[in-house]
């Protein structure tokens, strides 16, 4: 399908213009929602390469890795990790606007999580028998933040904090230094989160170590946040030997508009998305042809602007589109079956239509609620299910730095009634010594 085929002229910018009407609609929408990552044996085999080296021989794996791929001349791990008062002083030199917006975007999103913290509980039935679950923060956390120049404090904030607030025992974030290029905002947001450890690796290498342990990185119980394609394939590899986070496909935005709203305003959220990369996907859901038109108008004039211009354009042509609907009722509609990361509702009465949506990573509701806020500081996470994953997952939140686990206590009195009810029940299933162990406890 040719992005080029639906403009409406060659000096227009290449994005589908797509109607719910035509026959063969669902069928062109599936195919531009359809990414599959390519296997890439090259990947592959370096991931494999690296993941034995650095569980068979630990620290002197992750040193040789990180001099090879980040040109850092250093000999040891203690040369890799960086003490707390380094982190604090990136806080402190921080220019006094920036100090104040990661503050702020941090006490908020911790705000936020704090409700998600989720509690132990139990309840006595009748005869005695006490029932409940236990709420037990993760031991320690993995926490994997992109490095170089496009590193981002804003993971830092959003993978960081759930855990600290869930109760996290250790936190240990891995951070690639290329040449030693360090992010003073990353530094300064793991100060401000109370990260614990930080060491200056990347890549497979860094995975490795947190799934693995080493001579000095401890074994993590869970790894989170985001990376490149050697980082991605390695979390699936290490995947059981420790949890994950879950792994992200290209970024994703949904927006529904019945024409109220700034054709340049929307314009602008569609890049927002675009300019991550090209394989990003900006779509507009419109009821208002002549909105369209305007906000197709809007990309022409306002793209030539934007510094990422160039991933823009290749982004909405590979799987942008702004398509025109008969009603809001099938824009929520093929918004569930879309289930998209980030959905904007630039509705008049977006509050109004909230509950037709099912499937989405993150609800935006009304023209002020900017997506881009949402990646930095309105307090929900921004870690939220790509790919369709919508439709069964969650964002990233507290809940995912807690596990649970069942009480059973049985009083004598229970055991008596729920001890028959199992016999017969192993019985069915023809385990025997199943049934016997509740009998045992069956009184005459």
């Amino acid at each position: 399908m040719s992005p080029i085929s639906a403009t409406t002229a060659s000096a227009r910018t290449a994005i589908r213009r797509l109607d719910a009407r035509e026959p063969e609609f669902l069928t062109t929408l599936d195919a531009l929602l359809a990414f599959e990552s390519e296997a890439d044996e090259r990947i592959d085999a370096a991931v494999t390469e690296i993941l034995r080296a650095v569980r068979t021989t630990g620290d002197a794996a992750v040193v040789e890795f990180t001099r090879r791929f980040d040109g850092l001349d250093v000999h040891s791990m203690v040369a890799l990790e960086l003490p707390k008062a380094e982190l604090d002083a990136a806080l402190e030199r921080l220019p006094s606007a920036q100090r104040e917006a990661l503050s702020i975007a941090a006490e908020r999103v911790r705000t936020y999580h704090e409700r998600q913290k989720g509690e132990s509980w139990t309840f006595t039935e009748a005869d005695g028998t006490r029932l409940g679950q236990k709420v037990t923060p993760l031991d320690r956390v993995g926490l994997y933040v992109p490095g170089g120049r496009a590193s981002y404090p804003s993971s830092v904030l959003m993978n960081a904090i759930p855990a600290k607030v869930a109760g996290v025992g250790e936190l240990i974030m891995v951070v690639p230094t290329p040449r030693g290029e360090k992010n003073p905002l990353v530094l300064a947001a793991a100060a401000i989160t109370g990260v614990d450890r930080v060491f200056t690796i990347g890549g497979a290498q860094a995975v490795a170590a947190l799934a693995y342990g080493t001579q000095t990185i401890p074994q993590v119980d869970k790894i989170v946040g985001p990376g490149n394609a050697y980082v991605a394939e390695a979390k699936r590899r290490v995947f059981g030997t420790v949890g994950i986070d879950m792994v992200a496909g290209p970024s994703e935005v949904l927006i529904l508009s019945d024409g109220s709203g700034h054709a340049d305003w929307v314009a602008m959220d569609l890049f927002a998305q675009a300019e991550h990369d090209e394989l990003a996907q900006s779509i507009l859901l419109c009821t208002d042809a002549a909105f369209i038109d305007a906000v197709h108008e809007a990309i022409d004039r306002l793209l030539p602007t934007m510094p990422r211009r160039d991933t823009i354009a290749k982004s909405l042509a590979n799987r942008g589109a702004l398509i025109r609907v008969d009603s809001l009722e099938q824009a929520c509609a093929l918004a569930n079956r879309i289930a998209p990361e980030h959905l904007e509702l630039a509705l008049d009465d977006a509050e109004a239509w909230i509950d037709r949506i099912r499937h989405a990573g993150a609800i935006f509701v009304g023209h002020w609620a900017v997506e881009a806020l949402g990646d930095y500081c309105a307090g929900p996470n921004h870690v939220l299910p790509t790919m369709r994953s919508a439709r069964f997952s969650s964002p990233l939140g507290t809940y995912d730095f807690q596990k649970r686990t069942s009480i059973v206590n049985i009083s004598q009195a229970g055991a008596q009634h729920l001890g028959r009810v199992a016999s017969i029940l192993a019985h069915g299933e023809g385990l025997q010594a199943h049934a016997r162990s509740a009998e045992m406890r069956l009184q005459p």
